[in-house]
């Protein structure tokens, strides 16, 4: 919830600005709903794409409030993230829930980013595998194979969100891995591979070569550092080929 409507659009222009030269990554910005319709018009036409932060899942409705894949659709968006913790923890979001948004994102040909992760409770008491396990098992209920190559998980553990504790590169190589090995038992090992699995959690340009290093890890979803248009480029320039 930053950026109103004037400040998002120009953030986005100097991202685009600064990342004409950098063609091998797929990137998206996800501005508040205030500022999508704006922020749409300044990537429109460029390798940037634009994502939703949150949706729901019906069309249309007595949903007061509530943002439809179809507005999201005319607007612009092509992603959507889907399942956040903050929307976990704040907004009471289920699992089946999250299902729900995604199985409607992926009917709308919209591609979502599932967010999931353990609480600091949850590493300490060694909960992590079964938390992730659960929430990605529930996040792909009834998502066939075809349809997890419009999809992208992003592994996020809250207790690195804006704190500025970041899971070490061996950490969030070893969930990552746990996601994919367990992609590869619920659908096959050739999906499992195909399957972009993000890494979110205080990401920031001194930290993104060693995290985007590890063999599981395909990309990451920014928090903090997005704010700002040079941090963010330099994330994204350290992922592309040198």
């Amino acid at each position: 919830m930053n950026n109103a409507r004037f400040a998002a659009r120009d953030l986005a222009r100097d991202i685009v600005e600064g990342l004409a030269a950098v063609s091998d990554v797929d990137v998206a910005v996800a501005p508040a709903a205030t500022a999508l319709s704006e922020v749409s018009n300044v990537v429109h036409g460029t390798r940037v794409g634009l994502a939703a932060q949150n949706m729901h899942w019906a069309e249309s409705g007595a949903y007061t409030g509530e943002i439809s894949p179809l507005m999201l659709l005319d607007v612009g968006c092509r992603y959507v993230i889907v399942g956040h913790s903050e929307r976990r923890e704040h907004f009471h979001e289920s699992d089946e829930l999250v299902n729900r948004k995604v199985r409607s994102a992926l009917s709308h040909d919209l591609h979502p980013i599932v967010c999931v992760g353990e609480s600091l409770a949850e590493r300490e008491s060694g909960k992590t595998r079964q938390k992730v396990d659960q929430q990605v098992r529930a996040a792909l209920a009834d998502v066939n194979a075809q349809d997890l190559r419009e999809l992208t998980i992003a592994y996020e553990p809250i207790w690195a969100i804006g704190t500025g504790r970041t899971a070490s590169p061996e950490q969030a190589q070893e969930v990552h891995a746990q996601i994919r090995s367990l992609v590869g038992a619920l659908y096959d090992q050739d999906t499992a591979e195909m399957l972009r699995i993000q890494y979110g959690g205080s990401v920031k340009p001194d930290n993104i070569a060693e995290l985007i290093a590890q063999p599981d890890i395909d990309g990451a979803l920014v928090g903090g550092a997005s704010l700002e248009a040079q941090s963010f480029v330099a994330i994204v320039q350290a992922c592309s080929a040198p």
